[in-house]
């Protein structure tokens, strides 16, 4: 038996890529940022903070709802799997990359570049 299981909660690196393929297939792109606090260990040491960066590739009804909904600074949380691509480039140099494919998400909060408007209060001279 094997598992193949990655649950991230971070926040999107850049607006997704959405491309369409044969067949009108979507697809879409983008990175994901992970951060782990700095902390101080038992001994004093200082560690600093670390953020890792994950390629996302969503297919299909996910991809059409990145494209309408996920932004830059969204707060995602994924559950998918990964992975691995090669390639050769123009030098002949075989390439890899480790991508995430999502397989379900959820969006986490609001989105930050979206302002909540307020309603107004109306004067007590229009209410009669």
């Amino acid at each position: 038996m094997s598992v193949n299981k990655v649950i991230l909660l971070g926040h999107v690196g850049k607006d997704p890529d959405v491309r369409y393929l044969s067949q009108n297939q979507p697809v879409a792109t983008f990175t994901l940022a992970t951060t782990e606090r700095a902390f101080t260990n038992a001994n004093g040491v200082q560690v600093p903070e670390r953020t890792e960066w994950h390629n996302i590739v969503m297919w299909g009804k996910s991809a059409e709802v990145a494209e309408r909904y996920i932004r830059k600074g969204s707060q995602l949380y994924i559950e998918g799997r990964l992975r691995t691509r090669t390639w050769e480039d123009r030098n002949k140099i075989k390439r890899y990359t480790t991508e995430v494919y999502v397989d379900n998400f959820e969006l986490v909060g609001r989105p930050r570049n979206v302002t909540e408007q307020q309603p107004q209060a109306v004067p007590e001279t229009e209410i009669q």
